[in-house]
């Protein structure tokens, strides 16, 4: 079974002191999910049924959406998107919405969310003209350049997204790969490289994927859309690129396509959030993978791999969501990061316990 150590509260005074004023302000919130952020910045791992919907709010209140989920399904996903961004987390308007690439359940709602709620600015890895594994493309992108006005921003390796600034703890979301592209290698030889071997080449636009990394002080979370295993091997071979981080959405649901071993041992996350749904995604392949990680000490699912065991997957605890999608709630995962950046929580849905985590040292 997965193990869901706990390390021992060994940090000093003040971290323990931070920790727990965290954990009395997500308690004292409006259903531990409050509009106000009060300096905190929270992400919001929306349950689009094995898609891709991410919320991030920052200190300033600003709000960047990462994809969003299937489109149809009477306006399911749409609506799990609303509702969070409106109801959960009191908001008026996105400022930015990003798409990691062109695959429908990435960006099937852009358009239809612009027509309920306004969106300052769209970004991309730029247009295809077409797309060889979706001949309907096409059509179904001119809905999101109607709803961008042909003004969507095009982001590539090395860019920063502009975001506000507030309070003493600095924000950065940094691009690290798009359309193939990644950043100079930088930073400490990767151990795991030399244990990684390369796959075919991935024609398909999963490779093409946006890779984004957030800081606020010394948080880190790493997001890489659904980019699969060569680009991975690029982004932390030979230096890791990336650096360890605190919080990882595991890769393209959980698929063996993606999650490289040497990407994820490298990164070594303390916590992983898997957006998979009951039938898609959580492939015990990247189940083994994440079990390797020296520092990982709790494994989220969105969904319960109805396919596997309760030993072949994360404990039920840190399951949002345990049936078929027929009847789903929709239960969403949420992070909230303490305004200094030193700890964080995560907890599922509205009632679920948050769990306090202290932030690694970079």
């Amino acid at each position: 079974m997965m193990c869901c150590r706990m390390k021992p509260l060994d940090f000093d005074f003040r971290r323990g002191i931070q920790a727990f004023c965290l954990l009395l302000t997500v308690l004292c919130s409006s259903g531990a999910m409050a509009a106000e952020t009060s300096g905190r910045l929270d992400i919001y791992f929306i349950d689009v049924e094995g898609g891709a919907a991410t919320l991030i709010v920052t200190p300033a209140g600003e709000s960047v959406l990462i994809d969003s989920g299937y489109p149809d399904f009477g306006g399911r996903d749409r609506d799990r998107i609303l509702h969070t961004v409106r109801d959960v987390a009191g908001l008026k308007q996105i400022d930015h919405a990003v798409v990691s690439h062109w695959h429908l359940d990435h960006y099937g709602n852009h358009a239809a969310l612009s027509t309920e709620i306004p969106i300052k600015n769209f970004w991309d890895r730029g247009i295809p003209d077409a797309l060889q594994e979706d001949p309907k493309f096409v059509d179904r992108v001119a809905l999101y350049r109607a709803a961008s006005q042909n003004g969507s921003k095009t982001l590539a390796a090395g860019d920063k997204l502009p975001l506000k600034q507030a309070g003493r703890t600095p924000l950065e979301v940094e691009v690290l790969t798009a359309s193939r592209e990644v950043i100079p290698s930088r930073g400490e030889a990767n151990p795991h490289a030399k244990d990684q071997t390369a796959k075919p080449e991935d024609t398909s636009d999963n490779a093409a994927s946006i890779t984004l990394l957030l800081k606020f002080g010394s948080f880190r979370f790493l997001c890489c859309g659904d980019l699969t295993w060569n680009i991975q091997s690029k982004l932390v071979t030979p230096r890791n690129s990336v650096g360890k981080v605190d919080l990882f959405m595991v890769t393209h649901h959980g698929l063996p396509t993606s999650n490289n071993p040497a990407l994820v041992l490298a990164i070594d996350p303390v916590v992983a959030v898997m957006c998979n749904g009951p039938t898609k995604g959580g492939h015990p392949e990247t189940i083994a993978t994440l079990r390797k990680v020296k520092s990982l000490e709790h494994l989220y699912q969105l969904h319960r791999n109805v396919k596997l065991d309760a030993a072949g997957q994360t404990p039920a605890e840190f399951i949002a969501n345990t049936g078929e999608t027929e009847g789903c709630e929709g239960v969403m995962v949420k992070a909230s990061v303490s305004q200094d950046g030193g700890s964080y929580t995560l907890q599922i849905g509205k009632e679920g316990r948050p769990r306090i985590y202290e932030t690694r040292k970079h």
